[in-house]
């Protein structure tokens, strides 16, 4: 029944009614925060938690879409260059040109020249090659390799390994530090891990 009423009612007189009755609302809560002095109500706590939150939450998905524009790569030489001409490497000499940036000894001996990969079968350290003594010798523990790779002192569990040796097309030594060859599996005999000269 109060609904026909309702219906039936003008409806400008409706409109004053709802506005009579949100500006007493208004002047009620207005009251309130007098009373209250400077606290925050409820409503504004969670209210101002719920936009941080949303700050929040917007500012990490901003971040990770900025971020997934520079994707996570590691630029690393290429696995294959050009080490000069056969000319270049005098026989019996260890040539360290390599070592630092392609981690690659390159010796030349009377039967040929091989590429010993310069990381210690141990732990993966960078032995150093001591000319006097005519040995590669690991300064993290002290393993020694003689000038053919093989170990024959300290912890280190096997031979250093060779790698890929070829002549290209134009006549240089072509080194593929990819493709390894291991002493203990009979890799050596592989005619792509020496190169007769």
């Amino acid at each position: 029944m109060a609904k026909a009423e309702a219906q039936k009612e003008d409806p400008a007189a409706l409109s004053a009614r709802r506005q009579v009755e949100q500006a007493r609302e208004r002047a009620k809560r207005a009251r309130e925060r007098a009373e209250l002095g400077g606290l925050w109500s409820r409503r504004d706590v969670f209210g101002r938690f719920g936009w941080s939150i949303f700050a929040a939450f917007s500012g990490v998905s901003l971040l990770a879409a900025v971020r997934s524009a520079f994707p996570r790569v590691l630029f690393q030489p290429p696995s294959t260059f050009k080490a000069g001409f056969p000319s270049d490497y005098t026989i019996g000499e260890v040539s360290e040109k390599w070592k630092k940036d392609q981690r690659v000894w390159i010796i030349r001996t009377d039967a040929g020249i091989y590429a010993l990969f310069a990381k210690c079968t141990h732990l993966g350290c960078t032995p150093r090659w001591l000319t006097a003594e005519n040995k590669f010798k690991c300064p993290c523990h002290g393993s020694g390799f003689y000038r053919t790779g093989v170990n024959f002192e300290g912890p280190a569990p096997r031979p250093l390994e060779r790698a890929r040796i070829v002549l290209a097309d134009d006549g240089q030594i072509l080194v593929d530090k990819s493709v390894k060859f291991q002493q203990e599996k009979g890799e050596w005999d592989n005619p792509d891990s020496f190169l007769k000269a």
